[in-house]
């Protein structure tokens, strides 16, 4: 039997007992799968009810075939090494001893002769060389997560469930997922927000607090799916609209029709050419129509504005989102930041970064790039005063704002709005409210404490709080913006800095971000090291 798998009329809670989804009739074939959708819509959790881990609230679960799954993060024990995630360990014990001589009888109609090469290949996949008996703990958290993954495939099971296998790897490690996928021949479904990696998906599945939606094709036919969605909703809001208006002009009408003939009529009772009785009666019919007539048209704007909210609704979730802000006045080609043969580290024995020369002027867009532990946190700690040079110089020419991934320029205790304040004290309230509008904290959700945002809430908020005010400083420095932020939010800060019309100094490994905030140029700290 074909490998697959079947979710019948489920329904999904989150630990907490809390509701996620609810009717899902879904089914995975030998096929790439992305799953998308907000964070917190229950993603992560219908992996693990795939997988086994969870049982549905409702509904039925089947699985045919086996499943390997890959989860964000996971506890790595301290004496754990890179073949135990192969659960190979015996199995090349017995290897080598045969290599040696030393095995019994037993054992060599058991070896494995080509366990080496397979777990080499394995590896070799996801583009690491590793050393079978290094300890987990040795490895950064992108070559764990690699090695994780090299295993599963090496388990070759019939469906891979990958949850965010991207996160936090740099440039290479990325691009052999990417890779790895891309030729990956059997059943996978990828929760992930990475859209390049999207792109090698055979479909997508968006999971919303309404529905799981399933879209044939990758990444780029499914947005080309949702613009037509977004134009059908316009269409309709535009018919709704006509339709409100239509019934507003006939019942107009009506009424100014009803008012002369009853005008006409109080004229001949008052000459008297009407017996009493017959004109009471006409108009007491004349009241019973008009009263039906208003009724009706009631109920039928009633209909058209429902539509129209349902309509209006639709576009408010497929609408991308876009922004208008005001000008930095940075002039192009002035110089906002010089660094002069600057060493970088923590002791000057042993720098991080050597001899760092870089200038920077507006308004350009320049990506810091290199693999993991290359210094791009260092280079930005020196260019904002936090790591003094241990040699060279450092000169930041202009206002400057800093983001950082827990997005610290905000406090955590204060509401969004008295963030707005702190940081643009000469704004009346109007001023404020419409700044933080303009990201989408309308009303009491500008009122909302920073702690209590997710993510792409925070780092939203941040840029709202920075770049709403009167003039927004012409430097932004941002250290990997769109880690853990789901699509929507990473799109919300694309529209945000392509807003900006002030230079951009960026760290990070997510290329259709780069390109989406229109880089202009690179620098790779390999240079330096």
């Amino acid at each position: 039997m074909p490998a697959s798998i079947t979710l019948s009329n489920l329904a999904l809670s989150a630990p907490d007992g809390r509701v996620l989804l609810s009717n899902i009739d879904l089914s995975f074939g030998s096929e790439r799968t992305g799953l998308v959708g907000r964070n917190g819509v229950g993603k992560t959790t219908l992996l693990a009810l795939i997988a086994g881990q969870h049982a549905p609230q409702s509904g039925t679960v089947s699985v045919q075939g086996r499943v390997g799954m890959l989860h964000q993060a996971v506890q790595t024990r301290p004496d754990e090494c890179v073949i135990d995630l192969f659960g190979a360990r015996q199995a090349l014990a017995a290897l080598r001893r045969a290599e040696q001589g030393l095995a019994t009888a037993e054992e060599l109609a058991d070896v494995d002769w080509t366990l080496d090469v397979r777990i080499a290949s394995a590896l070799d996949r996801v583009g690491l060389n590793a050393d079978l008996e290094a300890p987990l703990a040795t490895l950064s958290g992108g070559q764990t997560t690699r090695v994780r993954l090299a295993a599963l495939t090496f388990a070759q099971p019939d469906f891979l469930l990958l949850d965010e296998p991207t996160n936090n790897l740099d440039r290479d490690g990325r691009g052999a997922v990417i890779d790895l996928l891309a030729n990956w021949r059997h059943g996978a479904i990828v929760v992930s927000h990475d859209r390049e990696l999207l792109e090698t998906m055979d479909a997508i599945v968006e999971l919303t607090s309404l529905e799981a939606r399933r879209y044939g094709g990758n990444w780029s036919e499914y947005r080309a799916r949702k613009a037509i969605e977004l134009a059908a909703a316009r269409h309709d809001l535009a018919d709704a609209e006509k339709r409100v208006d239509d019934i507003d002009r006939k019942a107009r009408e009506t009424t100014e029709r009803k008012a002369r003939k009853d005008g006409a009529g109080a004229k001949k009772r008052a000459k008297g050419d009407m017996p009493r009785i017959a004109a009471g009666l006409r108009k007491d019919r004349s009241e019973d129509t008009g009263g039906e007539n208003a009724r009706l048209a009631e109920r039928r704007r009633t209909q058209a504005l429902e539509f129209a909210a349902a309509a209006r609704q639709r576009i408010e979730v497929l609408q991308p989102f876009s922004v208008q802000l005001p000008s930095t006045r940075l002039p192009a080609g002035q110089t906002v930041l010089r660094i002069e043969a600057a060493d970088a580290g923590y002791t000057a024995e042993a720098p991080i970064l050597r001899g760092v020369t870089f200038s920077m002027s507006g308004p350009e867009r320049v990506a810091i790039t290199g693999p993991n532990g290359a210094g791009k946190t260092t280079l930005l700690r020196l260019i904002t005063g936090d790591l003094p040079p241990l040699r060279g110089t450092v000169e930041v020419m202009t206002r400057f704002a800093m983001f950082d991934q827990g997005v610290s320029l905000l406090d955590a205790s204060a509401s969004i709005l008295d963030n707005f304040r702190r940081i643009n004290s000469h704004a009346d309230e109007n001023t404020c409210r419409a700044a933080l509008a303009r990201f989408m904290f309308r009303a009491d959700a500008a009122l909302q404490t920073a702690s209590c945002l997710s993510g792409g809430q925070l780092l939203r908020a941040g840029l709202a709080c920075v770049l709403g005010g009167a003039t927004p400083p012409p430097l932004l420095i941002l250290d990997e913006p769109t880690n853990h932020l789901d699509i929507d939010s990473m799109e919300a800060v694309e529209a945000g800095l392509r807003a900006y019309d002030g230079a951009l100094l960026v760290v990070s490994h997510d290329e259709t971000f780069l390109e989406a905030i229109a880089i202009t140029r690179r620098l790779d700290l390999a240079s330096w090291r």
